[in-house]
């Protein structure tokens, strides 16, 4: 008998590499960097600097180099530093990793999930789209954030704007369900219901971003939203005391396996 532990309830992926071992492995080597991530803990925005490529409605935001690996360099070190350092505390939940039992029995295995449904957005988008927005200079916060999605990103984008104090509009498809409509406005979001597709809602907001010099704010393809997401597997080895034989995840847009 084994651990198997599963992230939400959908497809199901078991990537090549263990990433626990990849995790621990690596943890164990780059001791040094937990120390230097506690340091980093006091400075207010982790030395990052996030600046919008202007006039290219087709360019996804960036750091500066300096500060920031962007997606082609960010290495294993990087990342566990963010993860260590990330700010995801201020809005979400350390989530249970709950056991479940008739299951278990039934295929003669432990099997965990990890709660993120029980985040206050009822989804783990929270994690990464507050650990990007958390990290903007103020000067960047006082012109807003902009982002294009027709669910969960859009609740957690609107939300971590709320608790920062800054204008958010989010482009969602006209075929959006209402009730997601209407839990983006409640948050305080200012909604713009466009294009038939994502692709075309992407679009505009690509071209709200260049043109009123707004971060745009992707659903995973960013270093910063991914380190936010990796909060989840800094969970799992603090709470999952026993070896774990595979982790089984949904993978959609690439947000959660990345």
């Amino acid at each position: 008998a084994g651990v198997l532990l599963v992230i939400s309830c959908a497809t199901a992926f078991t990537p090549a590499v263990n990433p626990v071992s990849m995790l621990r492995s690596r943890a164990a080597a780059v001791s040094t960097v937990g120390r230097h991530a506690r340091s980093l803990r006091t400075r207010q925005s982790v030395g990052l600097r996030m600046v919008q490529t202007p006039l290219n409605p087709t360019a996804t935001p960036t750091t500066t180099p300096e500060n920031i690996c962007d997606l082609a360099t960010a290495d294993g070190i990087w990342y566990l530093e963010q993860i260590l350092t990330a700010k995801v505390y201020d809005v979400c939940i350390e989530t249970a990793l709950q056991e479940m039992s008739r299951l278990s029995e039934r295929v003669g295995n432990s099997i965990l999930v990890k709660r993120e449904d029980t985040q206050p957005v009822f989804s783990f988008k929270l994690r990464g789209a507050y650990n990007m927005i958390a990290n903007l200079p103020q000067a960047q916060l006082d012109k807003g954030i902009v982002t294009a999605s027709a669910g969960n990103h859009a609740q957690g984008v609107a939300m971590s704007a709320k608790h920062l104090g800054c204008r958010a509009i989010i482009a969602m498809p006209t075929v959006t369900p209402a009730i997601k409509v209407n839990s983006v406005r409640r948050l305080g979001a200012e909604v713009v219901l466009i294009g038939e597709n994502f692709d075309e809602t992407k679009a505009y907001a690509l071209e709200v971003s260049a043109r009123e010099g707004m971060v745009f704010i992707p659903p995973f393809d960013h270093p910063l939203v991914i380190a936010g997401q990796g909060t989840i597997g800094m969970e799992i080895l603090r709470q999952c005391t026993k070896p774990i034989d595979a982790i089984f995840v949904p993978v959609g847009g690439g947000g959660l396996i990345a």
